[in-house]
């Protein structure tokens, strides 16, 4: 073998030299295309990862929820009413008198502050609570469940005014431990006592040396009047503290009224006839914000702890404990003792307790009953209801549907909305919420009746709740039931007669002689491929001249006897299936047609060299082995379908609907609709269950696509 013929010198030639180009040419094109494709799909990936990133940090965060009136106010105002309307029941802001109704009853019950108890060993006895007996140990360290704080509250501004108050407080939290214990009540640490010590320096600022001058000699502020209003349980210390300071030389007005918590705060802050309040409670925040509504900022100061006392008549002989169940029952729907436990005797409970004014009465029904609004029964929330809203209004609310039929969820977030009218004020986003939680928690308490809450707006609420003006109460249901029927009657439209177009497109159009029909076959082919790329509004339009107007009398269901007035112009859900099938036709069209000819001849003529028709080998052979590619085409089609919004918002779908579709003649709105018309409103909430309508759409777009590969792949292990 020559030299230039051996394999090493291949290269030696030009033809050779011009392939190994070609070659590197084509390794290096290669190359390029590899890398344009990785790079489209990282860039794609990261796409889609903004996306979803942008989705679920709207859709999850924190909430300031503003309410007009306090869920747990109407709670206790429940529980308290059903306290007072108990039989056999007398109540009255005077605890001697209620002692003075127990002592000589055998059968009665009642509680008020331990100091009246104190006083009235002899005709008293004492009832332990879950095995706890009142004293300083169980009060402190909170084994007694009925132990509370003792408070009386003033304003800054009052004390600087009016030197007697400032004096009198400071005189009050000087000596309030000397006289506590033979008042009635437990003494507070000292380190509570410094506290409340403090919180006077810094309301009554420089002016502190000058009051402690006067509150060592009273005389000196005489020219001043001290009003005080309040609770009945901390009455006596304050009257006590109040005898002291006019011994120690006090010559003013001293006006001491026991009104209870509530009127006392009432007259503190609203009426401004008080400028000392006791209290048996903290303030709520209401009563605090309707301080400020009168520029006046209350300054709470602890002054002694309180058990709550259980007492019957010293002459019972059968109640020696009871339980926070027992006391339920005891103070609401018991009528007799043996109703409560069978071992007490078959007489009738009389009870003596607070009035409605009366902190004791708020802090007893907040212990025993301990209950928030979604904790309430079906009945307790009706009565809510009937109590807080119009009558006009409950007939409205019966013809709906009925309360009685209605679920204990769906009688709270009536309460929400109708009673307590919960709002949301404010809206944070996810990664907000994660990082800035100190910031948001000060924006709140900013927020008169704020409330700070945790909230996926996507939930099982928001699926079964229709569309709201109110974004809180707001739901997608309405849309969800519209986009399956539209998306149901297209695909049912649009499948059977996109693949048989195609199947006669590929199977039958090719083998027509007629050069016009040819012709035709191919103008058709030519539009087909051309459709698919027509901008979706003009299917819009096209759908607004046929079915909304043209054929109105069929698409209205008028024609049927089945029209809706409201829906008697066509605009309706078989309208829109129509617009979208006719929109989706082209692109399953064209994907029947690829799978179809994918198939091989080989299996045409043998199915036909069997002896069938042209017919049965399409049923039998091309279409079993074309189906894949036929479910890839729909799967596409329905995608694009699911999220179309220029037709049907051109043809007349609602943007705001809270009627289900029960029917193909039904007004209707679609998740896409619903998703636009929520970003385009002006507060922010609407952008969050937006969000998350955003999350259910792509689900259910998911689900669908993926049932339809489900079947793809069936079909092809089939028929491999």
């Amino acid at each position: 073998m020559s030299q230039d013929l051996q394999p090493g010198n291949i290269g030696s030639y030009p033809e050779d030299n011009d392939l190994k180009k070609f070659i590197d040419n084509r390794k290096r094109g290669g190359l390029l295309w590899r890398l344009s494709f990785q790079l489209a799909t990282l860039i794609a990936i990261l796409a889609l990862l903004a996306l979803l990133y942008n989705i679920f940090n709207g859709a999850f965060g924190y909430v300031a929820l503003q309410n007009k009136v306090d869920p747990n106010a109407l709670v206790l105002a429940m529980e308290e009413d059903q306290m007072l309307s108990s039989p056999k029941t007398v109540s009255s802001e005077d605890d001697n008198e209620l002692v003075k109704r127990i002592e000589n009853n055998p059968n009665a019950i009642g509680f008020f502050g331990y100091a009246y108890y104190n006083d009235n060993t002899d005709k008293l006895k004492l009832v332990s609570v879950e095995g706890q007996t009142p004293s300083r140990e169980t009060a402190e360290s909170g084994e007694y469940p009925l132990a509370r704080p003792l408070f009386i509250y003033s304003a800054a501004d009052v004390m600087q005014e009016n030197r007697a108050i400032g004096a009198f407080i400071d005189y009050y939290l000087t000596n309030v431990n000397t006289v506590i214990e033979d008042v009635g009540y437990f003494p507070i640490s000292d380190e509570l006592l410094n506290g409340a010590t403090t919180s006077w320096s810094e309301a009554v600022g420089d002016q502190a040396e000058a009051l402690q001058s006067y509150a060592a000699n009273p005389a000196d502020v005489s020219d001043h009047d001290i009003r005080i209003s309040g609770s009945s349980t901390v009455y006596p210390l304050t009257r006590q503290m109040a005898i002291q300071f006019r011994r120690a030389g006090f010559q003013g007005g001293l006006d001491l009224q026991q009104t209870g918590t509530t009127a006392g705060f009432r007259a503190f802050c609203e009426d401004m006839t008080a400028d000392i309040t006791n209290a048996s409670r903290p303030i709520t925040r209401a009563e605090s914000e309707a301080c400020g509504d009168k520029k006046r900022t209350p300054v709470e100061f602890r002054v002694g702890t309180d058990a709550l006392a259980i007492a019957v008549s010293s002459k019972n002989t059968f109640l020696e404990n009871v339980t926070k169940d027992e006391l339920r029952q005891i103070f609401t729907t018991a009528e007799t003792w043996s109703d409560v436990n069978p071992a007490w005797p078959n007489e009738p409970i009389e009870r003596f307790i607070p009035g409605a004014d009366s902190g004791t009465l708020d802090f007893f029904a907040e212990t025993v009953f301990n209950r928030k609004l979604p904790e309430l029964t079906e009945s307790e929330l009706v009565k809510i209801l009937e109590a807080n809203i119009s009558t006009g209004l409950m007939r409205r609310y019966e013809a709906e549907k009925p309360l009685a039929e209605r679920s204990q969820a769906e009688l709270v977030d009536l309460v929400l909305e109708r009673v307590v009218e919960q709002k949301v004020v404010g809206s944070w986003k996810f990664t907000e919420s994660l990082f800035n939680r100190t910031k948001i928690e000060e924006e709140v308490a900013r927020i008169p009746q704020g409330e700070l809450q945790w909230r996926s707006w996507i939930s099982p609420k928001f699926l079964i709740t229709p569309q709201s003006s109110t974004p809180e109460l707001a739901g997608v249901r309405t849309a969800l039931f519209g986009t399956l029927w539209v998306i149901a009657i297209t695909i049912l439209v649009a499948l059977p007669i996109g693949v048989g177009a195609a199947i006669y497109l590929e199977e039958y159009a090719v083998m027509v002689a007629n050069p016009i029909l040819r012709r035709v076959n191919a103008i058709i082919q030519t539009n087909i491929n051309n459709l698919a790329g027509v901008p979706s509004i003009i299917y819009g339009i096209l759908g607004l001249a046929i079915f909304v107007r043209a054929i109105e009398p069929i698409t209205s269901g008028t024609l049927f006897g089945i029209s809706d007035p409201t829906t008697a112009n066509g605009r309706t859900i078989i309208s829109a299936s129509f617009t979208l099938a006719l929109l989706i036709l082209p692109l399953i069209i064209i994907n029947a047609q690829e799978a179809i000819r994918a198939v091989p001849n080989s299996l045409r003529q043998a199915g036909m060299g069997l002896g069938a028709t042209r017919w049965q080998t399409i049923w039998s052979h091309v279409l079993p082995n074309a189906i894949p590619g036929i479910l890839t085409g729909n799967i596409l089609a329905m995608s694009r379908a699911i999220g179309e919004t220029a037709p049907l918002v051109v043809i007349g779908a609602s943007t705001f609907i809270t009627v289900d579709p029960t029917s193909p003649f039904s007004k209707f709105t679609v998740l896409p609709i619903q998703i636009y018309q929520w970003v385009s409103r002006p507060q922010p909430e609407f952008r969050n269950i937006a969000a998350a309508a955003i999350i259910v759409l792509l689900i259910l777009l998911l689900t669908l696509n993926a049932s339809a590969v489900i079947l793809r792949n069936r079909y092809s292990r089939r028929l491999s």
